[in-house]
């Protein structure tokens, strides 16, 4: 008789356990570990407008993130796998690019109704970090124009951030724009960024925002901001690894 009783002891405590765990599930935490004043926030009340994309993750993107987030990974492998990345995430940002219907002939003679990319595409670069996404715009299209923003991250004594350096084509208002950065976490270098392209005339809906990582507050910063920027990432989450820049140039 005190066997079962045993058994049903277990159980019931086992049962108990589990809906402690289930209580006290951890909300994710925004920032770094040594960040006091980093916000909680729990991913599954995040809402992404229709203007924020994220590639569709598989067991190939799986991999190519915990690759690049290894401390061990060998800074070849990390330059590897980076470019990797970069260049899924380019090639799934040129589907936003205009393109037009054309009809071509084939070498057979028949014919073939297609479409061809219509020209006027610029990509921006945020130094330093995102000229390494330069090399995966460049092989999708070897013609295409690169601008470049230099930005100064705040300083302890205004708390701001500033623009150091901005070199665009000349006709940048009239184009798409690509604007590359790899690591979003607060969103303050990408929305600095955008306001340099709007005082050269480039609108928001022209405008294409390409990063890696990505955290919640740095995408809802620049969304509320700019509500009309498109933003294409691979990946939304807490924690980014912020030393990608560091890595990536072999400057860590």
């Amino acid at each position: 008789m005190k066997e079962p009783d045993l058994i049903s002891d277990m159980k019931e405590s086992q049962q108990q356990q589990q809906h402690q765990v289930q209580q006290t599930k951890p909300i994710f935490t925004l920032g770094t570990k040594t960040d006091s004043t980093s916000k909680l926030i729990d991913l599954a009340n995040l809402k992404l407008t229709n203007k924020i994309s994220v590639l569709k993750c598989n067991n190939q993107i799986k991999e190519l993130h915990t690759v690049l987030r290894d401390c061990e990974t060998s800074h070849s492998d990390f330059k590897f796998y980076s470019d990797r990345l970069i260049r899924l995430l380019v090639e799934e940002g040129l589907n936003e690019l205009p393109y037009t219907e054309c009809k071509v002939q084939t070498p057979s003679g028949c014919y073939y109704d297609g479409v061809k990319y219509i020209s006027g595409v610029c990509g921006v670069s945020i130094m330093r970090s995102g000229e390494a996404m330069e090399k995966g715009l460049r092989e999708c299209c070897r013609s295409i124009r690169i601008g470049k923003i230099l930005i100064q991250t705040a300083d302890e004594d205004t708390n701001k951030s500033s623009v150091i350096y901005a070199k665009f084509p000349k006709d940048v208002a009239t184009r798409k724009i690509m604007l590359m950065y790899p690591i979003i976490t607060s969103g303050s270098t990408v929305i600095l960024a955008i306001k340099v392209l709007k005082e050269h005339n480039v609108s928001e809906k022209n405008i294409l925002v390409l990063c890696l990582f990505s955290t919640p507050s740095g995408l809802q910063s620049i969304s509320s901001q700019y509500p009309d920027i498109n933003i294409l990432t691979s990946e939304i989450h807490p924690f980014v690894p912020t030393d990608f820049g560091q890595r990536y140039f072999g400057t860590e």
